[in-house]
């Protein structure tokens, strides 16, 4: 599911202008249709960040609030 060429072309379309020309020349209808896919393709971009969040630092947060300790690493009792 992983499209970099789909994301690259996206990018693209944003950093040309073309985005932006149409948009200016566009209908109504063309034009809330770009304000629609912007709204929706941000609201997946929060999601993205929250999923990278999570996989990066996944365990870490455990391994902070377990005082250091790795899950492998018990406490010693002496």
């Amino acid at each position: 599911m992983i499209d970099t060429d789909y994301l690259n072309r996206l990018e693209e379309y944003f950093k040309s202008g073309d985005c932006q020309f149409e948009f200016d020349n566009g209908d109504e209808d063309r034009r809330y249709a770009i304000l629609d896919f912007l709204e929706r393709l941000m609201e997946v971009a929060e999601q993205a960040d929250e999923l990278a969040t999570k996989l990066i630092f996944k365990g870490k947060l455990d391994l902070l609030a377990g005082g250091g300790q790795t899950p492998d690493q018990g406490t010693e009792v002496q």
